[in-house]
């Protein structure tokens, strides 16, 4: 099994934006010193919270950084910008990390930005999406002239083709034909599951929503490979969770309940975001369950795997086999609020890189369930 580390990032929006920035920064770095295989982070325009709006930027920023963690984009947000830039910024970035990105997208995820785009009406960002990246994949292997003429945009190069000063070409990726792509999935049944299956692609299951929604994730995955005779790999799907490790168990789950934690701050915040979005539904194992029994605390105590090294190596196994065979678990970061916080947080990373994967890929190994 591999390990990744995704960043939505959920900061306090009180803080210094530059110090928070500066930490997530750090916290990618470290993620690559300790061995983690990926790094995610997410893209978002209008929130103090979530303060990167270009995922692309920032993962730059890490590759001269960085020595061989993968860079995955978690997610672009399709209908936000005009494919002609995903393509091309993306393409650059491959180029630049010498093929570490993998291309996470989606319809989008934050009230606010689609407010501010004007793209409010999920079928229709969910159409827009669908477009985008149809249209980026056409752009990595067509040539110019083009006229690709959709229901939302409409790329046209004809009039200003020069081929022999190299006017109206535009950059292929490193990795051909292109950077493996990745969808991400929240809601039960996610029809975006199907999809990645029966195109070839990955997926990404979000940390804060039950198991019993990420349970569906796998069942579509394998429904949409079935479409078009392709074998479901456990390696081409990712769970991310929220997890802390630390040496001694009764503390670490203890800690992971406080009031005034990273994990209460994490699940605060969303829980507040969602609850005024309307989106309560994604976040309860039971639609029976009233909005007002879904606290802080009963996330951190049903969402976070928490424990020493044996304990969390048993969560996850245990996991992986109540809801299937994923390949990559993604460790979900949070603020580091304050200097003891970050301390132990940190910590938390190393123990997850040395001493819960190797139990994690031992067992794996043993029972012959290591995904391929």
């Amino acid at each position: 099994m591999k390990l990744g580390l995704f960043m939505m990032p959920v900061n306090d929006h009180r803080r210094d934006s530059h110090d928070v920035l500066m930490e997530d920064v750090e916290a990618a770095v470290r993620a690559d010193a300790l061995g983690f295989d990926e790094f995610w982070v997410g893209e978002h325009y209008t929130t103090l919270s979530e303060p990167v709006s270009c995922p692309f930027i920032f993962l730059s920023n890490l590759i001269a950084r960085t020595k061989r963690i993968r860079l995955g984009t978690g997610v672009v947000n399709l209908p936000q910008r005009h494919p002609l830039q995903t393509a091309s910024h993306a393409a650059l970035l491959d180029h630049l990390s010498e093929g570490r990105l993998i291309l996470g997208v989606s319809p989008g995820g934050l009230a606010s930005d689609f407010e501010a785009f004007g793209v409010t009406d999920p079928m229709v960002r969910r159409e827009m999406a669908t477009e985008a990246i149809d249209t980026v994949l056409k752009l990595w292997t067509m040539k110019a002239p083009l006229d690709l003429k959709g229901k939302y945009w409409h790329v046209h190069l004809k009039d200003h083709v020069y081929p022999d000063i190299g006017v109206g070409g535009m950059l292929k990726p490193y990795q051909l034909p292109h950077p493996p792509i990745v969808a991400s999935a929240m809601s039960p049944n996610s029809a975006s599951t199907k999809a990645a299956g029966a195109r070839g692609w990955g997926v990404i299951s979000a940390n804060f929503v039950p198991i019993e929604n990420v349970r569906t994730h796998w069942q579509g995955f394998v429904e949409g490979c079935g479409l078009v005779g392709r074998t479901p790999h456990g390696a081409d799907w990712r769970i991310a969770r929220s997890i802390f490790v630390a040496e001694d168990d009764a503390e670490a789950k203890a800690y992971v309940r406080a009031d005034d934690g990273p994990f209460a701050h994490y699940f605060g915040y969303l829980i507040t975001l969602v609850k005024r979005a309307g989106f309560m539904a994604i976040l309860k194992p039971d639609p029976a369950m009233t909005d007002d029994s879904l606290t802080p605390a009963a996330a951190c105590s049903g969402l976070v795997i928490a424990g020493d090294p044996d304990s969390v190596a048993a969560q996850i196994l245990a996991l992986r086999q109540a809801i299937g065979p994923f390949g990559t678990i993604l460790m979900t970061a949070t603020d580091f609020i304050n200097h003891r916080h970050k301390k132990r947080l940190l910590r938390s990373m190393e123990l997850m890189a040395k001493e819960v994967m190797p139990r994690l890929n031992a067992r794996l190994a043993r029972e012959g369930a290591v995904p391929h």
